[in-house]
């Protein structure tokens, strides 16, 4: 393959479907729905808020199920064996992900939303935001940094290998640093209902999205799965968040209207964060000399945010009507627009990085 036929980054949108492309579109416009029926049909969410076990929603958890599963499905974990391909990349990727990622988010959303927006937000609020922040912070992205990695032209096997590896992780990891993390913030959460979040929202699809992955492609094999099996599957994921977010927003519509500069301000860390460590683990690449198509999805990774399980985190833990879920819910309408910045930051910042490997063949 010539330089010349992989000189052009695909456009900003090029790689994205319809849903990711206007997420946060849907997302504002899933704000407003939620609103408007929680105002004018507030018997709606007060009738699905009675259907619950052990205080979770059945309807809320199906829902948030049917957003995890098809991300799961896409899990190979046959990819682990490629661990050793690009060792450099994988370390900064475990790294910035779990030994720094969640602690940055928690300081830089505990210095805004606690002291620099203390006249603004109430003590009790504010730690319910802090608390979402704490979420989205140690929940590193799953399904859109392949998105990502395909926008800055990285190397399609090196992210299989990294979601693979985050997954497995995440299943020993967030529950910890999250109870951690919380406990500073002097938020109490049992360990039982954290376990069961992370059973429920992290073991159960996963397990699951393994072995219908096994099953799809032994009976039809992978390319099948590929072309048929998931795109069938595609629109689950889009469907599920939407409508939850309608829920969520349904019983948030009252905060919201009493409290809309809120939202603005939580957003404000959440973007400064994701700065921060896509250019801590995009720095780090540029200095052990990783290859562009390497050091690009390893800053994508940690940037972005497995925001449908921060979501459900949130919902299980503190509820639909908290502040928790509402900072979450925050984090998904502003990823697209940062995320986009960021894959032009990296496409203009290229040739900066070893390009070897991406042009041979």
């Amino acid at each position: 393959m010539s330089t010349k036929q992989v000189s052009q980054a695909p456009s900003a949108t090029e790689g994205m479907g319809l849903f990711e492309r206007f997420l946060s579109l849907w997302v504002a416009l899933a704000i407003v729905a939620g609103i408007l029926l929680g105002q004018f049909a507030p018997a709606v969410p007060e009738t699905l808020s009675r259907f619950e076990y052990a205080q979770v929603s059945i309807p809320v958890a199906i829902l948030i199920w049917a957003m995890i599963f098809p991300m799961m499905v896409q899990v190979d974990f046959t990819s682990l064996l490629g661990v050793r391909r690009q060792p450099k990349g994988l370390v900064i990727t475990t790294v910035v992900n779990w030994l720094i990622k969640p602690f940055t988010m928690f300081a830089i959303a505990w210095f805004f939303l606690m002291v620099v927006f203390e006249p603004f937000i109430p003590a009790d609020k504010a730690s319910e935001y802090l608390a979402g922040a704490i979420l989205l912070g140690a929940a590193p992205c799953t399904a859109m940094v392949f998105v990502w990695s395909y926008l800055t032209r990285g190397d399609a096997a090196y992210t299989l290998v990294q979601v693979a590896l985050n997954d497995l992780i995440m299943l020993f990891a967030f529950a910890p640093i999250v109870v951690f993390l919380l406990g500073v913030s002097n938020i109490q959460v049992p360990w039982d209902t954290v376990i069961l979040s992370v059973v429920l929202y992290i073991v159960i699809p996963l397990g699951a999205g393994y072995l219908t992955r096994q099953a799809v492609i032994k009976r039809r094999g992978i390319e099948w799965f590929d072309n048929v099996f998931m795109k069938r599957l595609a629109p689950v994921t889009p469907i599920g968040l939407i409508i939850t977010l309608v829920l969520l927003f349904a019983f948030q519509g009252d905060v919201i209207i009493a409290n809309p500069l809120h939202i603005l301000l939580i957003a404000i860390p959440l973007i400064i964060q994701t700065f921060l460590i896509f250019f801590i683990a995009y720095g780090w690449a540029k200095a052990w000399k990783v290859p562009h198509n390497i050091a690009a999805p390893a800053g994508m990774i940690g940037a972005s945010n497995f925001f449908e399980l921060a979501v459900a985190v949130a919902i299980a833990l503190f509820g639909l009507q908290s502040g928790a879920a509402l900072a979450t819910v925050v984090g998904v309408l502003v990823e697209v627009p940062i995320m986009l910045a960021l894959v032009r930051i990296a496409n203009k910042t290229r040739h900066y990085f070893p390009e070897a490997e991406e042009v041979k063949t």
